[in-house]
């Protein structure tokens, strides 16, 4: 279930302009007479009218302070004050006004938050993260990410994979010493997890981890947790460290964490860039 809040504008065009232009809205719908914007899962709706609406605050929360230092720059012609932190409910904020003297809040919850991404959110600001704050993950939280997991597709439905928590520090140190550079960001998380699965299930064990393993990254990500892909920890002394079956596939080994920034989003390939129509002619 879904919902959305309208006002009435007596210069829709002029609201279109700084909610898209200003804001960085998106037109999700738009009607005759009226319009519905979208800033990931929020929709708001304006309709022409002879009186504008301006009660109540519009409040848009970003994922970091880094993002609402952003667009307090974009605003400062609208907004009297910088950002500051408000300890009594543990935010990051800022206020502004739009053309027509609504209320905007602009703020990052500074405490994890329950889910609340859209999908393409989701995919689209999932980031690999490799430094970790020193906050603990909460049994509950993990539990949550997990049973996420228990939807990953597998081969004729063979439930292949599981996952092995890493608590012991000298463990993690162990891991992260395997790969260099490479392998570090393990030792800098409060846990780590290993993806594995077992060849007696399917035979096709081994996409079974990988999938699973990419539904736990996303997963961890919905809760506002950071992971890194460690390749080629498929190892004897991982398995022997962790009491894997030496048979058995480990896919990765994650730190999971909170992250202690997020990191910008690298270059990307144009869409069009990364298809082929198979049935077209040379």
């Amino acid at each position: 279930m879904a919902g959305l809040t309208f006002y009435k504008t007596r210069d829709i065009k002029k609201i279109r302009e700084f909610y898209t232009k200003t804001i960085g809205m998106d037109i999700w719908l738009e009607q005759p007479d009226c319009l519905i914007l979208q800033h990931d899962n929020l929709l708001i709706g304006f309709c022409e009218s002879q009186e504008s609406e301006i009660s109540g605050i519009i409040t848009f929360f970003y994922r970091s302070k880094t993002d609402v230092d952003k667009i307090h720059k974009k605003l400062k012609s609208a907004s009297p004050t910088a950002p500051v932190s408000n300890d009594i409910y543990s935010i990051y904020q800022f206020f502004a006004r739009d053309p027509e003297e609504r209320v905007l809040e602009f703020q990052t919850f500074l405490n994890p938050l329950p889910p609340y991404m859209m999908g393409d959110e989701l995919l689209n600001s999932r980031r690999s993260v490799r430094n970790f704050q020193k906050k603990n993950i909460t049994a509950a939280v993990l539990r949550s990410v997990l049973d996420n997991c228990r939807t990953s597709p597998t081969s004729r439905n063979s439930q292949s994979y599981y996952f092995v928590v890493i608590k012991d520090q000298q463990k993690m140190k162990f891991l992260s010493s395997l790969r260099d550079a490479n392998s570090i960001p393990i030792s800098n998380a409060p846990l780590a997890i290993a993806v594995c699965s077992d060849p007696n299930k399917s035979k096709r064990h081994i996409q079974d981890a990988v999938i699973a393993a990419y539904h736990f990254i996303l997963s961890a990500w919905i809760y506002g947790l950071g992971t890194c892909w460690i390749a080629d920890m498929d190892r004897v002394e991982v398995k022997d460290l962790l009491k894997i079956p030496e048979d058995h596939y480990v896919a990765t080994v994650t730190p999971l964490g909170y992250p202690l920034e997020i990191p910008d989003a690298p270059p990307r390939r144009e869409t069009m860039q990364m298809v082929r129509f198979a049935d077209e002619k040379e």
